[in-house]
């Protein structure tokens, strides 16, 4: 083990040399808090994006984080980019694993940034006292995809939450690196008090 000498906790802000076996209580409370189910995740996921994204390698960190609790995203490997209520954007790079037969980015691979971005979206949007679900999403394919992509998702203004359940449409545009949207998604969320 190597000897370090007043390392401060990202998480909590405090002083020492936890060994790296163990962290801090802060941050091992936030890592069991994500892949806790009956966690409120809203909040969780958007305190952990103002406590990572900001630290070197942190926006990658936490991608990261996503792609494990939600396994699939992995075979795209995204990196979120902004996320706040009502704003994502993400970047998913072009390479083998995510190309078609004719070498350009598979419209499923899409699909999967686009849900990314508009899920995570809803997710530090929607209160504690809400949940979501997709119900559905709508795509238009509008130009090859030949290079690496960014997805982007705004609503402003944010819906009412009130007491019952409601159809939100989150939209979603999908760039290339020449600023072509090549893309679009709607998604249908459902979102309900819990």
């Amino acid at each position: 083990m190597v000897a370090v000498d007043r390392v401060v906790c990202s998480p909590c802000g405090r002083y020492g040399a936890p060994e790296p076996s163990k962290p801090c209580s802060a941050t091992a409370a936030s890592v069991r808090a994500l892949f806790n189910p009956d966690s409120r995740m809203s909040n969780l996921a958007l305190n952990l994006w103002k406590k990572l994204s900001p630290l070197p390698m942190g926006k990658n960190a936490w991608s990261r984080m996503v792609s494990v609790k939600t396994p699939y995203f992995q075979s795209i490997s995204p990196q979120m980019l902004e996320l706040a209520p009502g704003k994502a954007v993400a970047r998913m790079s072009k390479r083998r694993r995510v190309t078609n037969h004719i070498g350009t980015v598979h419209a499923i691979a899409m699909c999967n940034l686009a849900e990314f971005v508009g899920g995570l979206m809803t997710e530090v949007s929607v209160p504690t006292t809400h949940r979501w679900i997709p119900k559905g999403m709508s795509v238009q394919y509008l130009l090859k995809a030949e290079t690496d992509l960014t997805a982007s998702c705004h609503c402003d203004p944010l819906p009412s939450f009130g007491t019952s359940g409601f159809d939100w449409p989150v939209d979603v545009a999908v760039e290339d690196e020449k600023g072509q949207i090549v893309f679009r998604a709607q998604i249908q969320m459902w979102v309900s008090p819990k």
